[in-house]
């Protein structure tokens, strides 16, 4: 029986009166443009001014969409949810800083998460940013596939170097590893790196996986053409499908910079794709693992009527589902109450630092159409049936 994601009794269980009612505050809130804009506005000023706002945030949207301020904590949430069937990716939510000592020290930081995720029941998954461990501009200069320099390629071989160390520990303590995507004018190198990393690592099962962002037009196009690539060379694919992140960022740049907009014309021509991204994976499951990471009910559907239909098990490993610690958890809480793979993005990390992660979310949740008004209409859906 597929899942129906109405049902908020699942949805909230693992919510308290208290977490929902403050969810219910914090939706209403983001349901308008303008009350998000000033409070965005606020926080930047109050932090800029170094105003005591971190309790405030930390009742509020922190306890939202994070999972503590340390591992220790984000292992406590990944408990709290893991009892309801869901499972936990390891999400470091700290805006990386730049330098080669940084790079470095970076490494072994994340060694450590894998090694502490291995510990946990209910952690199978970190994710990684590659900018985490590179420099920008570097990534951008061999993305338009410029010469480098001695120096450059040095430098290159290096960031080869620390997105190794930390996949073979991965593969070593069975965690997997989610290369996020980045912008379109630096995506090449990524995906360098990302299949450098599944040709050593995914020869038997899928320990990396490579992220497809499909608000790109060329996105599906390279999809199929990895899984080509991926059995001739014989090792598994890791396909995190997404829709994306960026999209303002590289229209504004494509138009300031007189090329083409990567970006698909419209949500519909992204849905498309993203849909038919989720058939061709479920088509060649045999050849890669699946991570879809949507809040989009109908893909997710989508997705679980192929598994049904090709005779899968709901809990095989080779089809992950996943949204973002605090949202969607009507598609989360009820795909596990089916027995599907689920798996929440948890951001962790001290408060201050993860403000920049907590104002995209505010901001998402204003800008995505439709959501904030689907999450506040469940959140009150349940507040409604507790009675509180």
């Amino acid at each position: 029986m597929l899942p129906q994601f109405d049902d908020t009794s699942i949805a909230f269980q693992y919510r308290t009166n208290k977490e929902l009612k403050r969810a219910h505050f914090l939706f209403g809130s983001m349901a308008s443009p303008t009350l998000t804009a000033i409070g965005m506005s606020l926080t930047k000023l109050a932090i800029d001014w170094k105003l005591p706002v971190k309790p405030l945030i930390k009742g509020t949207l922190f306890a939202q969409f994070c999972g503590g301020e340390t591992m220790d904590e984000a292992a406590q949430t990944a408990e709290a949810i893991g009892k309801y069937g869901v499972d936990t990716i390891l999400d470091y939510g700290v805006e990386g800083k730049d330098g080669e000592a940084e790079y470095d020290k970076a490494v072994p930081e994340f060694i450590k998460a894998i090694e502490y995720a291995s510990k946990q029941p209910r952690i199978p998954f970190i994710s990684i940013k590659i900018t985490g461990f590179a420099r920008f501009a570097l990534l951008e200069k061999i993305h338009a596939g410029s010469s480098l320099s001695a120096p450059e390629s040095d430098e290159w071989q290096r960031i080869v170097k620390r997105i190794t160390q930390i996949c073979e520990a991965a593969a070593k303590h069975n965690i997997k590893v989610l290369i996020d995507a980045e912008e379109s004018w630096i995506q090449k190198p990524v995906d360098d790196l990302a299949n450098l990393m599944m040709s050593t690592f995914n020869r038997t099962h899928v320990v990396v996986y490579n992220t497809f962002q499909h608000y790109c037009h060329s996105r599906l196009a390279y999809l199929k053409a990895s899984v080509v690539t991926a059995q001739k060379e014989g090792y598994l694919l890791g396909a995190k499908l997404v829709r994306g992140a960026y999209m303002e960022k590289e229209r504004k740049r494509a138009e300031a910079m007189g090329y083409p907009s990567p970006i698909q014309p419209n949500k519909e021509a992204t849905d498309a794709d993203y849909n038919q991204a989720v058939a061709f994976c479920m088509e060649n499951i045999n050849h890669l693992g699946l991570f879809i990471g949507t809040h989009n009910e109908h893909s997710c559907l989508l997705a679980a009527k192929a598994m049904q239909d090709a005779g899968m098990n709901p809990s095989s490993d080779k089809v992950y589902f996943s949204q973002l610690y605090g949202m969607s958890d009507n598609i989360s809480f009820n795909l596990a109450h089916h027995g599907y793979k689920v798996a929440k993005y948890l951001p962790y990390g001290p408060v201050n630092d993860v403000i920049p992660y907590l104002l995209r979310r505010a901001q998402e949740n204003t800008s995505v159409a439709g959501q904030t008004g689907r999450e506040l209409s469940l959140i009150a859906k349940e507040v409604k049936r507790r009675g509180i």
